[in-house]
Order: structure tokens, then C-alpha cells, then sequence
């Protein structure tokens, strides 16, 4: 990456920052809200969905620190995707990745909107909707500091919320929760229609439901690249990735389909967190789950915002994006970069509002798979460096375990999982927009790296 001082980003996240963006980074509305579509698909199985998830993530993101340990970088995955497996990758990857948060920003934004306006009616959803799009982008704007001090509060509730829900679960499932005492045990794991109601095409279905939820968690790689010793941190972090995943997806997961029946359509209607809070009797549970869902969603936004902006940062130092998104401010900021991400968000924005449920539903469609994408990028990218390194020598101080076996097994499965999803008629169409939408980039990617690749021939016969 180009350190020089017009291009360098500042370093304002703080040891606690980073350390709450790794603990609540990947916590979103779709673990309180859209866990419960998971659970509809599995049933109970649905704990072996996120289990089996938790471990795939947990191995992509080993392979992630591997690489960012030994070259930290703002433009993560992306940098490493280009000197792996060649420019025309990492341009792809690159704008893929941005892509998809640019999208999240109006998404986030509109369910912000839709329970802010059920709080306060008398100001359209809308207008909401924008407001909270400019709050958040002002507070990338300025500082880095300012995301990290947004996001540790939002993700500190987001983790208190948790632990609150895995306390009270706990107490239920042992019989201890005074304000239910006609629910305890885990029967609801077997009796159901049993504990894999609709078999192994089912737990499938639900590990791509859950491999959304935890998209965000590599940010750190790219948020750790913004502070003081990035090496230790993304060390610290990736070591206890596996640990906190489990803890909050799937130990809540499991209370959830221990104390309530999965079939019941109260389920999808109000979301697995509330839904449980409900069965057992707590007060104010529809009040505290929007605040808690409203938190969740600022926080993904402040995310967005953030990620999308860095990754077109990235891009344009390496003349992949206009050269305009290298600027920044005193505080190492890359104003135009989050000033266009920003602007990207509010037009999708609008354009859900103007035209609802036509366009902006058609562009949310081409993300469906760029997820699993980056994923495998990820793998194929630390296959080839690894394979580099050992050739040249270079000492790698934070490895993958049983390298080049389980890297292969993360590819093949990830593989196997987008070949399910082609064929898939619930899937294919989101599918295969994302695998357009992905031809598309590649192909610019392949016509701008030939064509600088050529300028710079030019450049050397002159000289």
C-alpha cells in the first residue's frame, strides 16, 4: 500500500475500539430478527447449521489473520487477492466488497427508519431514513476515532442484550425463570417433528441463511489496519473468534429451540429473540428488542459506511478507483471516499422509496452470493501466498493449521454450498445476478489492470 503521506490513513482506533468492533462487530439485526428464518428451514437443527458455520468462518478468518499479520492492510483481502492471484482479483474482489456495503448503508437505513416511525409517527419513515444516513456518515466523516467511539457503544449493547437473553434462556431452560414456570427443559429440541425435522437439505438451507449473519466479522483485518501494533490485535482477535461466535449465536440459537416451539408462526412474525422473550413472560419484550434491533442496525450502518469507504480507499491507491478517493483529511480520513459511498447509499435510499419493491429489491438481489465470494477469495488467496512465502523463505510468525488441507477443505465446501445455491430454485436467481453482477466487474477488472499494464510498457520504451 502507498504510505505516502497524502494516501496514508491515520491512526485513531484505540486498543478498546478494536477490541469491541471484534467482540460486537458481527452481531446484526439477522442473529435477533433473521436467525429465525435459519430455525424455520432446520428447525432445531438449526444449532448444527451455526455450529458448522461458526467453524467455516472461524477457519476463513484464521486464513484472514494469517495474511494480515504478515502485511496488515486497509485494503485486507482485497490487497492480498491482488498479489495472489493477480490485479484483475483484487480489482474484482475489491468493488464486490464495496458493492455489497454500499447497499447495506440504505438497508440498514430503512429498517432504522421503519421503527423509528413506529415510535414516532408523525414523521415519515423516509425522512427518517435520511437522517439517520447523514448522522452516521458524519461521524466517519470527521475522525476515525468517531466510528470507533459509535461502535464500541453499539456493540457493548449489542453484547450486554445477549448475555442478558443467554441469562434469562439459561434460567428458563432450568426451570429458575419466575415469570414462566410452565417453561423449562429442552423438550422442544425432540418433540417438534424431532430434532431434523426436514433432514440435511434442511440444516443446508439454514447454514446459508447463517453465513449472512456473520458477514462483517473480517472488518477487523480492515479496522486493525487503523491503529497502533495491527499485528498483536488481529492475533488477539482471530484466536478468540471462534469462542465469541459460539457464545452468541450458538448457545442463544439453542435456548431459543429448547423453550419454544419452532413451527410456531409467532416465530417469523416477531423475530427468535423476541419471540422467546415473549413465551416467557418479559415485560416491555416488544419495546426492548426494537431498541436493541435499532442499536444492531446503527451499528451495521456505522459499519457500512466505514467498510465501504476504506475499500474504496484501497481501490483508488491502487489507481483501481478514481484517484479523488485517495484524499484525506488532518485525521487520516478519506472524506471523498465516505462522501461517495455515502452518496451511493442515499440514491439506493431513494430509489427504494420512489419505486418500492422494484429496483432497489433487483439490486439487493445482485449480493446474494458475493458473501461466499469473498470467502473463497480468502482462501485461494492465503493458498497461494502460503505456497509463496514457504518458496522465498519468509518466516509467517501466525499460521493456518494443517496448511494446504484444511484451506482446500474451507474451499471445497464453500464450493460446494454456491453450487447448491445455483441450482437451488430458492436461491438461483439471487444467485446467479451476483455471478453477473461478478462477470461484469471481472471483466472491467481484466481491461483496466491490461490497460495500465500496457501504459507502463509505453512509459519504460520511452525511457
Amino acid at each position: 500500500m502507498n504510505n505516502d503521506k497524502t494516501t496514508k490513513l491515520g491512526e485513531g482506533l484505540s486498543n478498546r475500539h478494536v477490541t469491541m468492533i471484534s467482540i460486537g462487530g458481527v452481531i446484526g439485526a439477522g442473529l435477533f430478527v433473521g436467525s429465525s428464518a435459519a430455525i424455520a428451514k432446520a428447525g432445531p437443527a438449526a444449532v448444527l447449521a451455526y455450529i458448522i458455520t461458526s467453524i467455516l468462518v472461524f477457519l476463513v478468518m484464521r486464513m484472514l489473520g494469517e495474511m494480515a499479520v504478515a502485511q496488515p492492510d486497509t485494503g485486507s483481502f482485497s490487497t492480498y487477492a491482488r498479489k495472489a492471484i493477480g490485479p484483475w482479483a483484487g480489482f474484482t474482489i475489491g468493488w464486490l466488497y464495496w458493492w455489497f456495503w454500499v447497499l447495506v448503508i440504505p438497508i440498514e437505513a430503512i429498517a432504522g427508519a421503519e421503527i423509528l416511525h413506529a415510535w414516532f409517527p408523525q414523521i415519515s419513515s423516509a425522512v427518517y431514513a435520511f437522517a439517520f444516513i447523514i448522522l452516521l456518515s458524519l461521524a466517519n466523516f470527521f475522525s476515525t476515532k468517531s466510528f470507533g467511539e459509535f461502535e464500541f457503544w453499539f456493540a457493548l449493547i449489542k453484547v450486554i442484550a445477549i448475555v442478558v437473553f443467554i441469562i434469562i434462556g439459561a434460567m428458563a431452560v432450568f426451570g429458575m425463570w419466575p415469570l414462566a414456570k410452565n417453561v423449562s427443559g429442552v423438550g422442544n429440541l425432540f418433540s417438534n417433528g424431532g430434532f431434523m425435522p426436514h433432514g440435511m437439505g434442511g440444516v443446508l438451507s439454514a447454514i446459508l441463511i447463517s453465513a449472512f449473519s456473520f458477514f462483517g466479522i473480517e472488518i477487523l483485518s480492515i479496522a486493525a489496519a487503523e491503529s497502533k501494533n495491527p499485528e498483536e490485535k488481529i492475533k488477539r482477535a482471530t484466536n478468540l473468534v471462534l469462542y465469541r461466535i459460539i457464545l452468541f449465536f450458538v448457545v442463544s440459537i439453542f435456548l431459543a429451540v429448547a423453550l419454544v416451539d419452532w413451527r410456531s408462526p409467532d416465530l417469523q412474525k416477531f423475530g427468535t429473540f423476541q419471540f422467546v422473550l415473549m413465551s416467557l413472560n418479559v415485560p416491555e419484550t416488544k419495546l426492548i428488542m426494537d431498541a436493541v434491533v435499532f442499536i444492531a442496525v446503527a451499528s451495521c450502518m456505522n459499519a457500512a459506511v466505514y467498510t465501504s469507504s476504506r475499500m474504496l480507499f484501497a481501490l483508488g491507491t491502487r489507481q483501481e478507483a478514481p484517484k479523488v478517493v485517495t484524499k484525506i483529511n488532518g485525521a487520516g480520513v478519506p472524506t471523498s471516499a465516505v462522501f461517495l459511498s455515502t452518496l451511493i447509499g442515499v440514491v439506493c435510499c431513494a430509489v427504494n422509496y420512489m419505486f418500492p419493491g422494484q429496483v432497489f429489491g433487483f439490486l439487493l438481489s445482485t449480493t446474494g452470493s458475493i458473501a461466499l465470494l469473498v470467502y473463497l477469495v480468502i482462501a485461494f488467496s492465503q493458498l497461494c501466498l502460503r505456497h509463496k512465502w514457504e518458496k522465498e523463505g519468509t518466516a509467517v510468525s501466525f499460521k493456518m493449521w494443517l496448511f494446504p488441507w484444511l484451506t482446500w477443505f474451507v474451499i471445497l465446501v464453500i464450493m460446494t454450498v454456491l453450487g447448491y445455491m445455483f441450482l437451488s430454485p430458492a436461491y438461483s436467481y439471487e444467485t446467479t445476478l451476483s455471478l453477473g453482477v461478478t462477470l461484469v466487474v471481472f471483466v472491467c477488472g481484466l481491461f483496466v489492470t491490461r490497460k495500465r499494464k500496457a501504459t507502463r510498457a509505453v512509459a519504460m520504451n520511452l525511457d
